[in-house]
């Protein structure tokens, strides 16, 4: 029997873990983007004298051994930690029993776009100033990506799916996307998912600013990232995870559980165009919104608010307005679009699980977050970006986006819960 005859479960977002340049925690980060605040700040943990680009969002407040012992820390690398802070946050905030995730019904699916690449400089170093035996024998363990969804499924006890993905800026949307759909079909009942990103070292650096990705607003860090702008020149790198506890919605209503959101729709496709570039007609990028609200059933005209993938580079901003207006026609003046990322810079494969976090908690309190640093309008991106103060607003219906190198792009549909 095909999947169109399956009767397909309802899937709500139950926790929410965040660990981001704006703090540890739903609660700091969320109080963070009401507020508009700006997380950039210049690089503190290497040289950047001889790099064009001097700024990122680093987390400064973390702490591993709030999470795990100092010992277990110290043989994982920073995206394994900031997965496994995340998923903790998640299942704390969630409220649920952890003994319920024990066994065959809860998976994980946590992916990262770029992994352990931290360890892998550092390693590299050792091994071409001291040799091959002073290579650690954790090495393999700490910067394979599937290694984060591993170590939850270990803490946990979940037996279920054990998946990760590495499909660049999308990576996140795509992992929480992937366990939406295990649980429609009933494959499980729960799924901890999200993405997770500690790509803030000189290699990354370097490689992000020779190709002319990154800003290069030093002198005033907390104005570099200013999505749809127009003086943006680049993304701003960034940090850390966002991972949500997904349940089957009787499972979640059997135990009171404190319900966000409800997702409804999910879409992922292809540019087919260019390994970095969108496609200039943001085809793509229209069609893979269009999936996700074909996959809910519903108009466009039903949607009130996007979280934007809104990178704050020339191009990708450019194109994504125009795919709204193509998906959306008329009524795309009528939304709320705004990017996240003017606060957070761009956490890369991380980004998707924090902003459907984001998106999840713009529903559930009725606010729209802002796009800060808005500033200067531009003629091709004239839509309203709920410009540097978050608005209170109706929101029923919401979308996030994520597109990411090689032309991979996802979509999620989340709505207000409604028995």
């Amino acid at each position: 029997m095909g999947a169109s005859y399956i009767q397909k479960r309802r899937v709500v977002i139950t926790g929410i873990g965040l660990v981001t340049p704006l703090g540890v925690g739903k609660e700091v980060n969320w109080q963070a983007l009401l507020e508009g605040r700006s997380a950039i700040s210049l690089i503190s943990r290497f040289d950047t004298s001889r790099f064009s680009t001097k700024i990122a969002g680093e987390i400064k407040n973390f702490d591993p051994q709030q999470f795990m012992d100092r010992k277990e820390a110290r043989k994982m690398d920073l995206f394994v930690q900031y997965a496994i802070a995340a998923a903790q946050l998640a299942v704390d905030d969630s409220g649920i029993d952890p003994a319920k995730l024990e066994g065959e019904r809860t998976g994980v699916y946590v992916g990262s776009g770029i992994g352990g690449i931290g360890s892998i400089e550092e390693t590299h170093r050792v091994l071409m100033e001291k040799g091959p035996e002073r290579v650690s024998p954790f090495f393999i363990v700490q910067t394979i990506i599937n290694e984060a969804p591993g170590h939850i499924s270990i803490r946990y006890r979940a037996k279920g799916p054990n998946m990760s993905n590495a499909t660049a800026c999308s990576t996140g949307a795509h992992a929480i996307g992937e366990a939406f759909r295990m649980i429609q079909l009933g494959v499980v009942d729960r799924m901890i998912a999200g993405g997770s990103e500690a790509p803030i070292t000189p290699l990354s650096l370097a490689g992000f600013s020779n190709m002319k990705a990154l800003s290069e607003k030093n002198d005033q860090p907390e104005k570099a990232s200013r999505p749809f702008d127009a003086q943006r020149d680049g993304f701003v790198m960034s940090e850390g995870a966002g991972i949500v506890l997904l349940e089957e919605l009787e499972s979640a209503l059997a135990r009171g559980a404190r319900i966000y959101a409800e997702i409804v729709g999910y879409g992922l496709n292809g540019d087919a165009y260019h390994v970095t570039a969108p496609c200039p007609d943001g085809e793509g990028a229209a069609r893979v919104m269009k999936m996700a609200l074909d996959d809910a059933g519903v108009s466009p005209s039903v949607v009130q608010y996007i979280n934007a993938h809104g990178t704050s580079t020339p191009y990708n901003d450019k194109t994504e307005t125009l795919a709204i207006k193509t998906v959306f026609g008329e009524y795309a003046r009528k939304l709320g679009v705004s990017s996240t990322k003017s606060m957070t810079g761009h956490l890369l494969g991380a980004a998707g699980g924090a902003e459907t976090a984001i998106t999840a908690l713009a529903i559930y309190h009725q606010i729209m977050p802002p796009t800060i640093n808005y500033e200067f309008p531009d003629p091709d991106c004239d839509l309203d970006y709920v410009p540097n103060k978050a608005r209170p607003a109706e929101i029923v219906y919401a979308m996030t986006n994520s597109f990411g190198f090689g032309g991979t792009n996802a979509c999620l549909l989340l709505k207000k819960f409604e028995k």
